[in-house]
């Protein structure tokens, strides 16, 4: 068996022998607007013109299971609801808990229509 033959490249640039550093640029003075901004049109930065929907979050859980160790849990909601959890069953129990919290959540259910219903 022989060893294949191999194409020639297609094109191998000389390098000159004769380099020299490139001149750095003339700094260009920037006066006014940048070029190709149309009259009227504000360059500042504004803020994002979209609006939420009016919703945001109130209460997380967040459920820690690392391969090999044992969970853990953490519900916290803005009223102060803060609780914890280690262990498969006291997690199951806590994300009950924090479901359960859904209906009882003063930031959830205002409490001046409840009277009147």
């Amino acid at each position: 068996m022989s060893t294949p033959h191999r194409p020639r490249l297609k094109s191998i640039t000389h390098t000159p022998s004769n380099c020299h550093d490139a001149e750095p640029a003339a700094p260009q003075a920037t006066l006014g607007d940048p070029k190709g901004v149309a009259e009227g049109v504000p360059t500042a930065v504004r803020p994002d013109p979209q609006r939420g929907d009016g919703r945001y979050a109130v209460a997380w859980l967040t459920i820690r299971t690392p391969y090999g160790a044992t969970p853990t849990a953490t519900s916290t909601c803005l009223c102060g609801w803060d609780r914890s959890a280690t262990g498969h069953a006291d997690v199951w129990a806590l994300t009950a808990a924090h479901e359960a919290h859904r209906d009882t959540c003063p930031l959830r259910t205002p409490q001046e229509g409840r009277a009147a219903a």
